[in-house]
């Protein structure tokens, strides 16, 4: 009697539910929920930020209605790794993102936009004075209060952040190479435990560039034990991609093991053709890790060539103590001599992307702040090299002096063959690895990586449809419930009742990436509506201008 009563009381909601009015009803579209089971065609109901139904609402009305026949629904994709962290500041409507569909950028790969004391809020306008293109307030001192701000500017995607153990340091060492003492880390360890409570995701590394390459294994793994406490994660950019690509993997997993919690290792790639071959080991590391009870995940992004700047191609010893220091050295004849001696010698203590790349034509210039050298923005490192009439790695050295900033730098080092290959891991998410610009405005005064542009569109375009290298559902739930998991995020990830609005609607026939090394700035196409907490922002394929973004928390939050 009581099951009959039970299905009784559940056709009654199940009909009052379809007869219903919505804020929003979107119809007829296939319907893949994100947890990787195949689309279904069905509709949605959508009440203020919440997925209200799931089913048939034929007899539903709304306030708007979408025709979404032909269109695959999704949730909204999370960009594992995200450098919105000022681009939002300058244009919070990130449209490069949205209309790619994404609706949560995460932040923190190794530097944080806090916790920042006095010395680092100067050092902060110092860059910002170099660059007046992208001077802003900072309004904040913590983790929290920066993605706080963000929110009260105004934003359209959704935002979350790893603390930095890099910015952690900082704060605590400046930009010393040295062990942190035990007041030091103590201290440190205070600074992950308040951005926990914050809601920070865990912490994050990037050990191939100084600072952070100055961190030793065991002060990252006393600060993974505080996150760990909080149920958060570790997430690197690791120590090496190349030619120690294999010591860098153990440590990442001797961190997640000591430090009692998951790791994900930053953009997976084997750096350097030489390095290729190394893929099969790095897996089965990572196999092996997993099959004995840790959690060992990964993310990347989708082309052949990563982008960082021209650090990258000089000793970490160079830069110790920040840009002013790094540059006064490169000026110094005996320095720069040892300094260039070393950038032209492999070495397995520190991670050369000029060499890894294999040739200076290789190397491309992506952004410059000094007006005179935005002339050798999209030039190879060859080029200028050859403008200057000296070698490659001194023409490295004079951009940094003349531009007083790491010069932003694409270096092509990547197989398409272990892009496809690491594509079908089950455990991998993607990550853009770049701002959220838009083709207007200051944007278009540097040039850019097209994983900008086009990371999460080129997924379901190039290998999803034209290549068939992922399944949609799969590559869906790869861009949305997985990450989701495992950053420990409630209520997002998936199409489920009672769930945050936060939608992704495209045509798979149209979604293509459109965005080229040589012309960067283009948006992909084919996302024709994207909602964040139930509010339209893309609408047929435009921007509403509307900025419903929120601060997602991670596990240890207070507010929990």
């Amino acid at each position: 009697m009581k099951k009959l009563l039970y299905l009784f009381f559940f056709l009654f909601v199940l009909s009052a539910c379809q007869k219903q009015k919505y804020h929003v009803i979107i119809r007829g579209g296939t319907v893949y929920d994100g947890s990787g089971t195949a689309g279904v065609i069905t509709d949605i109901g959508i009440n203020a930020d919440t997925i209200a139904f799931i089913g048939d609402l034929s007899k539903a009305t709304a306030e708007k209605e979408i025709d979404a026949t032909g269109l695959a629904v999704s949730p909204g994709f999370i960009n594992m790794l995200s450098w919105a962290t000022e681009s939002l500041i300058v244009d919070g409507k990130s449209q490069a993102d949205i209309r790619q569909g994404v609706t949560l950028e995460v932040f923190g790969e190794g530097s944080s936009m806090g916790p920042l004391n006095d010395r680092m809020k100067a050092d902060a306008v110092a860059d910002m004075n170099r660059n007046p293109d992208w001077k802003y307030e900072i309004d904040w001192t913590t983790l929290g209060e920066y993605l706080e701000s963000l929110e009260r500017r105004g934003i359209t995607p959704n935002v979350a952040s790893f603390i930095g153990a890099t910015t952690a340091r900082v704060h605590e060492l400046g930009y010393e190479n040295r062990l942190s003492n035990a007041e030091e880390m103590q201290r440190m360890k205070d600074l992950v435990k308040q951005a926990m409570e914050e809601g920070a995701l865990g912490v994050g590394s990037s050990l191939i560039y100084a600072p952070a390459n100055y961190s030793s294994t065991e002060e990252l793994i006393e600060l993974c034990k505080v996150a760990g406490e909080y149920n958060g994660m570790y997430i690197t950019h690791m120590r090496s991609e190349g030619n120690g690509i294999f010591g860098a993997v153990d440590e990442t997993i001797r961190i997640a093991r000591e430090g009692k919690l998951p790791a994900e290792i930053y953009h997976l790639k084997m750096a350097g053709n030489n390095n290729w071959w190394k893929l099969d080991s790095v897996l089965a590391k990572i196999d092996k890790a997993n099959k004995e009870g840790l959690k060992i995940t990964a993310d990347m992004y989708t082309y052949p060539a990563g982008a960082t700047g021209l650090d990258a191609s000089m000793p970490p010893w160079v830069q110790e103590g920040g840009i002013k220091v790094w540059i006064k050295r490169l000026q110094d004849p005996k320095i720069r001599k040892k300094a260039l001696e070393e950038m032209r010698k492999p070495s397995d203590t520190w991670e050369n992307l000029l060499l890894m790349a294999g040739s200076p034509d290789r190397v491309l210039l992506l952004g410059f702040a000094n007006d005179s050298l935005k002339q050798f923005t999209g030039k190879t490192l060859a080029e200028v090299a050859k403008i200057y009439g000296k070698s490659p790695e001194e023409t490295a050295m004079d951009l940094v002096i003349a531009d007083s900033t790491r010069v932003g730098t694409a270096y092509f080092m990547m197989s398409e063959e272990n892009i496809k290959r690491q594509l079908a891991l089950p455990y991998l998410s993607f990550g853009s690895d770049a701002e959220s610009p838009a083709t207007e405005g200051v944007f278009l005064k540097s040039s850019t990586h097209p994983r900008a542009y086009g990371n999460f569109a080129r997924v379901l375009g190039k290998y999803v449809r034209d290549e068939k290298v992922l399944s949609m559902e799969e590559a869906i739930r790869k861009l949305t419930s997985f990450p989701a998991i495992n950053l420990k995020i409630k209520k997002r990830g998936l199409l489920h009742l009672g769930y945050y609005a936060d939608l992704a609607i495209f045509d798979p026939a149209k979604i293509q990436d459109h965005a080229t090394f040589e012309k960067p700035h283009q948006y992909s196409t084919g996302m024709v509506h994207v909602f964040v907490n139930g509010t339209h922002v893309l609408a047929n394929g435009e921007h509403t201008g509307a900025k419903p973004g929120r601060v997602v928390r991670g596990p240890g939050w207070k507010g929990n």
